[in-house]
């Protein structure tokens, strides 16, 4: 579930009952915009999103606030501020993805590199980039200036990625791809600097048919063949990335339907890409790496497009008289920082289940995860193997409630256990 905080002004007022968070009427789901429950009015907007377990929404892919987005093309005299700064965040973010290749390298790499480059420390770069403590150049960021605390070994191995031939075919891929990402990022702010509606159509299009070429690098099948499934994630973290943006040219065309179709295709794309990655993976080597990652995908950025859909589907079913409201919503475009960086939430779960799980066991939770609908193998499979030992207390009742660290823990315990008799 996605709730939000606003404005202390307008938090106080919720608090007292002077104002509501609006919904959307037809699922129930929470809008991040407030209004005055007595003249119906709104009086302000969500200035952070956090998810039910009370961390804050952070997806990894895109720093868009889709709401204000949708909100400035109602106010077009007052400029499309939000919408800029989240392209700005875009460009950020995928230099950090991209640049974390030069670590991973293309073939496997060691653990100890992985966590070099992991969730975290990709959480962090960012930070440092948005505070201009690192640039991203050619769509890199300086690797080795960025990790240098992190030991010898490191930065030996960054070097040593520099002069795999292999990855240099790839490296100047992506430079290409981040070159159009570059070009048809100034093509959408010069396309919102347009007064001219036609003028402002022909470059979003026009940067949109950009976009598709970098998506198209990215997408590679032949490149994505050659890397480890560890750097198949983020190259699949760039291309969801790219796609973010051209679902963001439809919406600032107001192309509502096209946007809902994107977001549901991204959606899709995200959890059929993510079951090939674990299909890949290679449990003792990568998931530790994976596992944060993958789960704070599916708890972060696939909530955070889920969020998105909902706030164009209610701004559809909206009556004239209150779009025209939007005209006069003051938009607040200073977002609080954070007051210190923290390890997701995904991590420190990850590091609670470690102990608990062997590797393979992590990999099949991740699957699950992803496509629920898999978990009733693993069920069957322990309700025979209950039946055949006399385990009276699993059966498919007791199973189903039972969380999918618990039946995934419980099916390897008996295939090892199959395992040890038969020998």
């Amino acid at each position: 579930m996605v709730t939000f905080v606003f404005p202390p002004d307008i938090q106080q007022g919720i608090i007292s009952g002077a104002y509501e968070i609006v919904r959307n009427s037809a699922t129930g789901e929470l809008i991040g915009l407030a209004r005055n429950k007595v003249t119906g009015q709104f009086v302000g907007h969500a200035v952070k999103t956090v998810v039910n377990n009370g961390f804050s929404l952070n997806p990894i892919t895109s720093s868009v606030q889709p709401l204000l987005s949708l909100v400035e093309m109602y106010q077009i005299h007052t400029g499309f501020a939000a919408t800029l700064k989240g392209i700005s965040e875009i460009q950020a973010s995928l230099g950090v993805l991209q640049a974390t290749t030069a670590a991973i390298g293309v073939g496997t790499c060691a653990i100890a590199v992985l966590a070099a480059v992991n969730i975290w420390q990709t959480l962090q770069l960012k930070q440092d980039i948005k505070h201009l403590k690192l640039q991203v150049r050619d769509g890199f960021i300086d690797l080795k200036q960025a990790l240098q605390s992190q030991g010898d070994k490191i930065i030996d191995h960054i070097d040593f990625v520099a002069q795999d031939i292999k990855f240099e075919q790839h490296r100047l891929e992506l430079i290409k791809a981040y070159g159009r990402f570059l070009e048809a990022s100034k093509l959408i702010k010069i396309a919102l600097s347009c007064n001219d509606i036609s003028i402002r159509n022909a470059d979003l299009a026009n940067a949109r048919q950009t976009l598709s070429e970098a998506l198209a690098i990215y997408n590679n099948p032949h490149l994505l063949s050659e890397i480890s499934a560890v750097g198949q994630l983020r190259r699949l973290e760039c291309a969801w990335t790219i796609d973010h943006t051209i679902t963001l040219t439809y919406q600032l065309q107001n192309e509502r339907n096209a946007v809902i179709d994107r977001l549901s295709h991204l959606q899709e794309t995200i959890r059929q890409d993510c079951l090939r990655i674990i299909d890949n993976c290679i449990p003792k080597q990568e998931i530790s790496f994976l596992f944060p990652e993958l789960a704070h995908i599916y708890h972060h950025d696939l909530v955070a497009l889920e969020s998105w859909k909902n706030q164009v589907n209610w701004l559809s079913s909206l009556p004239a008289s209150e779009v025209q409201n939007l005209t006069n919503l003051e938009i607040n475009n200073n977002t609080p920082e954070e007051s210190s960086l923290t390890p997701p939430d995904s991590l420190t779960q990850y590091e609670t289940l470690q102990q608990q799980s062997h590797p393979i066991s992590l990999r099949d939770q991740l699957k699950c995860l992803f496509s629920p609908h898999l978990r009733c193998e693993y069920e069957t499979y322990i309700n025979q193997q209950a039946q055949q030992r006399g385990y009276a207390a699993l059966v498919p009742s007791t199973l189903e409630k039972a969380s999918d660290f618990t039946v995934i823990n419980l099916y390897w315990y008996f295939k090892d256990l199959q395992k040890i008799e038969s020998k």
